[in-house]
């Protein structure tokens, strides 16, 4: 180890937090890979009588490494919080499980008795989820009551494995007499989809003791969120529900509407940009005036709300003595009908409690009362069912193909309308892209067929050239169609990830092609947004190493990008495991 490290490490030790019963190195940037890069930490682990909680979050440490932590864990069995997100930044994502099995398993033989485990922002994949699974089956979290595991990347397979896992436990756990009474789940941004949140609901029943669920951005459809709110209602001390950024639809609104009848604790919903419609709105106010009367915060946000819905809503509300906030921001209202909203709080007092308005849609442009209520009930069912039958085509690498074709016919190229997906992709435009609306990502990420390397390549580089930094409204789009689309590719398992990079390379003029394919012209944009998906728990580790090696060589090509290129640069440096 050399002597510099040597010295960081001892500073880094010098400033550790040793409070009470907690020992912590959170966020002090180490760089632990081998025995001796962590000898002064296991012996301050060592010396810690009544060790209770051990934070190891904003480092990154290696297998060996965490194989001695491992070692010296093994008599702690004082401990019961595990803060230990963010650990493997820079990590080839084989090296994470046998890490996780080391500590895991050192935590069983200690005979510690977990409350918190916190895993999250560590891009483990389905096979992390394998690596914490005996842990979670163990006595060692019979006790848990925080599990904390957002931003991983477990896709169904792992949600299923996590699921099962805590069946298991808490099978296992009443079968002693002392059922586990897990309190808190969180587990955002893990393309959980419509079968591994299903799977979670069937545990979430079981268990029956959940007081927060935080789950947005999982890619959860109605039949998931119909198969969550049945199992809430299992949870008689709910009081957060977080959903946000998964698509109820009708169907899945007045699902979860009808649980939130059987709970009296709740006091936090959060089913933003869910997409719960008006009727969807309507039962959810309906449960509002009957229930619910600790009710603090609401948000049904960017659901494709009117005016009338939105009113009954508000409404809804009135004699909440708890209330604090109604989010209805980005639904379609229109002008008089955000006034009429407005006047609505207003006259009950509540103007206070209701939050911005300024990002709504405007009235829909069809608006024929019940009439036309009906056409679109008839087309919501039919675009579920589409949506079901694409999931089980996806596997087969045909379902994005399909909606592909039927999207470039649906809609005239001369129609005075909001663009659809096709349009944008193929004249990209900031101001296209802002007009697709709030399920942008959604909606990009649902036509781009994944299967295809090449054409994964130039939606990236397509989306990409038009990110604008000083715009922060088409910054955040760009930023959140990218990680949408290449989510969706590095989590699919016969996604070739490689061959990815390679025609990456190529079309940015970094690779000379065999099939002499002419590269794009590199924009600030294309490496911008490369830059931000390095950053991302989906991007592979091992193809950062990769990219580094060929941004580190002179290339004309992005001569024009110096700037952007350089942060690039930079950025990769920080993420490449030192050899």
């Amino acid at each position: 180890m050399a002597s510099d490290d040597v010295a960081n490490l001892a500073d880094s030790l010098a400033k550790t937090q040793v409070d009470e019963s907690e020992l912590s190195y959170k966020g002090q940037g180490l760089k632990l890979d081998n025995a001796q890069s962590v000898e002064k930490m296991v012996k301050a682990i060592e010396e810690f009588d009544g060790l209770r909680a051990l934070r190891l979050e904003g480092n990154t440490i290696g297998v060996e490494a965490a194989q001695t932590i491992a070692k010296a864990l093994q008599k702690k069995s004082d401990l019961q919080c595990c803060h230990w997100s963010d650990m493997f930044t820079g990590r080839l994502r084989a090296e994470i499980p046998p890490a996780l099995n080391s500590l895991g398993d050192a935590l069983i033989t200690a005979g510690a008795r977990l409350k918190v485990l916190d895993l999250s922002d560590n891009a483990f994949g389905p096979d992390g989820v394998k690596g914490i699974e005996k842990l979670l089956k163990s006595t060692a979290c019979h006790t848990l009551q925080e599990l904390r595991l957002n931003n991983c990347g477990m896709g169904i397979g792992g949600g299923k494995i996590l699921a099962a896992a805590l069946t298991v436990c808490h099978k296992e756990s009443s079968a002693l007499g002392a059922p586990l009474q897990l309190k808190v789940f969180i587990a955002g941004r893990n393309r959980l989809e419509n079968d591994g949140a299903t799977a979670l609901a069937q545990a979430f029943q079981l268990i029956g003791s959940l007081e927060e669920v935080h789950m947005p951005q999982n890619g959860i459809n109605h039949p998931g969120v119909t198969a969550l709110a049945t199992a809430m209602q299992h949870n008689p001390q709910l009081r957060v529900l977080n959903l946000n950024d998964n698509t109820f639809t009708k169907r899945g609104a007045i699902a979860m509407a009808e649980a939130l009848k059987h709970l009296r604790n709740v006091q936090v919903i959060n089913f933003g940009d869910c997409l719960v419609r008006s009727e969807g709105a309507s039962a959810i106010a309906e449960t509002l005036r009957e229930g619910l009367p600790i009710l603090k915060e609401l948000n049904l946000s960017f659901g494709e709300i009117t005016e009338e819905a939105a009113l009954e809503v508000a409404r809804s509300v009135q004699h909440k003595d708890q209330f604090e906030k109604l989010d209805l921001n980005g639904n379609s209202l229109g002008e008089e009908g955000c006034e009429n909203l407005r006047e609505v709080m207003e006259k009950m007092n509540m103007a206070d409690k209701l939050g911005s308005l300024s990002d709504d849609e405007g009235e829909p442009e069809e608006d024929d009362d019940e009439e036309e209520e009906d056409d679109d009930d008839d087309d919501e069912d039919v675009e579920e069912e589409e949506e079901e039958e694409e999931e089980d085509e996806e596997e087969e690498g045909e379902g994005e193909e399909e909606k592909s074709e039927l999207n470039q016919f649906s809609t005239p190229p001369s129609a005075p309308r909001t663009p659809d997906v096709s349009t944008f992709l193929s004249f990209p435009s900031p101001d296209k892209l802002l007009r697709l609306g709030a399920k942008r990502s959604f909606l990009i990420q649902q036509q781009v067929d994944v299967s295809d390397v090449s054409k994964t390549v130039e939606a990236f580089l397509k989306i990409s050239s038009v990110y604008k930094e000083d715009d922060a409204e088409v910054k955040s789009a760009v930023l959140e169609s990218i990680d949408a689309v290449l989510c969706k590719a590095f989590l699919t398992p016969s996604f070739q990830g490689l061959s990815f990079m390679s025609s990456l390379l190529v079309m940015l003029g970094l690779l000379k092609s065999e099939d002499k394919l002419k590269p794009v012209k590199v924009v600030p944009g294309h490496l911008q947004c490369l830059e931000h998906a390095v950053k991302q728990s989906y991007f592979p580790r091992e193809h950062i190493t990769v990219l580094n090696a060929f941004m580190a060589r002179p290339n004309k090509s992005l001569e024009p990008c110096s700037s952007a290129r350089d942060r690039l640069k930079s950025t990769l440096q920080k993420l490449t495991p030192e050899s």
